[in-house]
């Protein structure tokens, strides 16, 4: 089976990764699939989930995977065009919360995106980038930032096309087979 190519979309809270991730994926297929790894844990969170619901419209079938994303999608019977994963920093956090190690978490992460490379034709992963900031004080938060961080550089290895959003920009910072204008 014929692997995917991975997309994946950095950036800081609000900079336009999502909506960016969006367009990419309606220039990639039709049959695309858009997964949630958001949870609505209070009235302000299930706002944005609602949000971004009313962007994408009817654009996608949802699934919504907030831990096991990899028991998600190989549920999926028929091979789609793309998969949109919204976001890998949100996974991350629901799987700390599991009491998992980084090992484990880790080996969630890299199972999930290798099922959906084997279910897409395009695997569009967002994730924000939490190391441009400030060392955060407790030690969870730092964990958090620093499993992200290394998540991001292990994945990105892999990439096809890497990009960083900023104030609602996309800029390029990788491509393998793809310019810039192809792939967006």
């Amino acid at each position: 089976m014929t692997r995917s190519s991975l997309h994946l979309i950095t950036g800081g809270a609000r900079s336009g990764k999502s909506r960016n991730a969006h367009l990419l994926a309606l220039k990639l297929g039709v049959n695309r699939i858009f997964v949630a790894t958001a949870q609505a844990y209070d009235g302000e969170m299930q706002q944005r989930i609602e949000l971004h619901q009313s962007e994408r419209g009817d654009a996608y079938r949802t699934i919504e995977a907030s831990r096991d994303l990899p028991g998600s999608l190989s549920l999926l019977e028929d091979r789609v065009d793309v998969i949109l994963i919204d976001c890998l920093t949100l996974w991350i956090s629901n799987l700390l919360f599991e009491d998992l190690n980084d090992a484990e978490i880790t080996k969630r992460i890299l199972s999930g995106l290798d099922i959906a490379r084997q279910k897409a034709s395009h695997v569009i992963l967002v994730s924000n980038e939490v190391g441009f900031g400030i060392v955060p004080e407790n030690a969870l938060a730092r964990r958090f930032r620093d499993l992200n961080g290394r998540l991001q550089q292990l994945i990105a290895a892999s990439a096809d096309t890497l990009y960083l959003a900023c104030m609602g920009r996309v800029l390029p910072l990788h491509h393998l087979g793809l310019s810039f204008e192809e792939s967006l």
